[in-house]
């Protein structure tokens, strides 16, 4: 063998270890990316009132919205109600969690479609509509969250 055939062969072994290594690393980090995707999804929501009806939202909440969402998988993390500011007095603050993506849009769908919902809904808002605005905004927890 001549020394340029030898160069080529040990050059063509180094180029194939290097391809190789590159294509465990990505799959390390393609199978690390696709368990942190299939994890739990976080949904903050925000609901502002109409003047004087949050007192009316909570007691739907603590009388039928939370049973329902347990229903339905979704798993009751916290709510909150802010205790100064513009928003004080109209504004409930909450969070849910689920197994993914697919599993809160089922979860949603299930509940908005319940029977029991339907009608715990149209009682509520007899006198008028409780919420004026909906926000929500879906997280994943980081990888130093103490929350999983």
């Amino acid at each position: 063998m001549t020394n340029s055939f030898r160069s080529r062969c040990s050059a063509i072994r180094k180029g194939a270890g290097l391809a190789a290594i590159f294509f465990l690393a990505l799959v390390s980090i393609w199978s690390v990316t696709v368990r942190a995707e299939d994890g739990r999804v976080f949904e903050l929501r925000k609901y502002t009132t109409h003047e004087g009806k949050l007192p009316e939202l909570h007691q739907r909440f603590s009388r039928h919205t939370n049973q329902l969402f347990v229903k339905h998988g979704m798993s009751l993390i916290a709510y909150w109600t802010p205790t100064e500011g513009p928003e004080a007095g109209n504004t409930l603050i909450y969070i849910l969690a689920y197994p993914s993506h697919e599993a809160r849009d089922a979860s949603w769908e299930g509940f908005r479609s319940d029977p029991r919902w339907q009608e715990a809904y149209k009682a509520s808002t007899a006198g008028g509509k409780l919420v004026q605005k909906v926000e929500s905004t879906l997280l994943r927890a980081t990888d130093y969250s103490p929350i999983q």
